[in-house]
């Protein structure tokens, strides 16, 4: 294999500087959301003005997406990997100075512009270190984001104990992290084995990728419903005490990090496919349990379900949809989140639609069937793209 990256750079070395950037991608966003608390007291927003600004970030990274697959495809994954952790980076550092609505709505959509930037590009990074290895290491670095996501809620929390204002808080982690960024990227690969040789930009999805966006946009929605829904349904529905109101969540949000970690062994031993088919029967399963028995344990145990069925399903759809030889990494990647995105956006809402108009309970049954789709869409992955190694 002709690896076009400086010889002295080991597989281990560029493994840990990509693992890196997750970890910027992950604690820099996860500062951003420890602190809405504190700007939507700053700022003075009731509910429904907060839940209209925080729309702005989902829709700078959803808008941006085709243009962040052009620029990966023009100057690579690697120089647009830097370019958004810096650019993500000094944006949280403005977020803490926004003193209006409107400021804060404006830069929330570069942040998700920029988040988007990351994100797609530190995954195209990640596809290319895989490449360098014979057995898969690609969930880890989902792992390494989760935990990072628990690293920056905590600092978070400390923060807001020491009545540390946001816009300190956020300089101080946007210095870190762009220090960190910059200290990582000489060890980062200057171009992906895994890069495909076309320039061409946003890949329209073929009947092919379209199923790959499918099944991303199935597990995008059950994290979805997860993050938004969970502590209400704790709440409302299982009637849990109030101490153990956020347990379901923390229950999902620690199976996924501990499912991301063991994904990769997992994939060695069995195949690709057969992860995703076990996925999709443990996020069926864990929502249905969930909505059928509505006590602690048995939600809990649902959650936990989902959290493991979920926490896979993206890194490794991902590795597979770049095996299309249809355009670059990048491209595919943007193509392929640009359907996964929507799950996350658009079915929670519906969930509340269908509360309100029935119950909450229902909807989560209801929802549950996504995953059986998602079971019918893996079944149609040809066997051999299960392998357990990347090359």
């Amino acid at each position: 294999m002709n690896l076009n990256f400086p010889t002295s750079l080991s597989p281990r070395k560029i493994r840990l500087a990509t693992a890196g950037f997750f970890f910027i991608s992950g604690f820099g966003f996860s500062t951003w959301a420890s602190r809405i608390p504190s700007l939507q007291h700053q700022l003075r927003l009731n509910e429904a003005q907060l839940g209209a600004v925080l729309f702005a970030l989902p829709m700078g990274l959803i808008l941006t997406l085709p243009l962040t697959g052009l620029l990966i495809s023009r100057f690579s994954s690697r120089t647009m990997m830097l370019v958004g952790a810096l650019l993500l980076n000094g944006i949280l550092a403005l977020l803490g100075q926004a003193s209006q609505t409107w400021q804060l709505a404006i830069v929330l959509f570069c942040f998700g512009a920029a988040r988007n930037q990351l994100g797609i590009s530190v995954n195209a990074q990640a596809i290319g270190v895989q490449a360098l290895y014979d057995r898969s290491i690609l969930t880890s670095f989902h792992g390494i984001w989760s935990v990072a996501g628990f690293a920056g809620a905590a600092l978070g929390s400390l923060m807001i104990s020491a009545n540390i204002l946001p816009s300190w808080h956020f300089i101080i982690v946007s210095i870190f992290l762009t220090l960190l960024a910059l200290l990582l990227f000489p060890n980062t690969i200057p171009e992906p084995v895994s890069q495909q040789t076309s320039r061409s930009g946003f890949v329209l999805p073929d009947r092919s990728l379209l199923k790959f966006g499918m099944i991303s946009f199935t597990s995008m929605a059950f994290e979805g419903v997860m993050y938004d829904w969970s502590g209400i349904y704790f709440q409302k529905i299982v009637h849990a005490p109030k101490e153990l109101i956020a347990a379901g969540f923390v229950a999902f949000m620690v199976a996924m990090t501990i499912g991301r970690f063991s994904g990769d062994w997992l994939v060695n031993r069995y195949s690709k496919k057969t992860v995703l088919t076990v996925s999709a029967l443990l996020m069926t399963t864990g929502l249905l349990a969930a909505a059928l028995f509505p006590t602690v344990l048995v939600a809990s145990s649902g959650f936990i379900l989902i959290g493991f069925g979920s926490s896979c399903v993206i890194p490794l759809v991902m590795s597979l949809a770049t095996q299309s030889k249809r355009g670059g990494t990048g491209s595919i990647i943007a193509a392929v989140s640009t359907i996964a995105y929507f799950g996350f956006l658009i079915v929670p809402p519906v969930v509340g639609f269908m509360a309100e108009s029935f119950s909450l309970r229902w909807s989560f049954g209801l929802m549950s069937l996504l995953g059986l789709m998602m079971l019918w869409l893996v079944s149609r992955i040809p066997a051999h793209s299960g392998m357990t190694s990347e090359g």
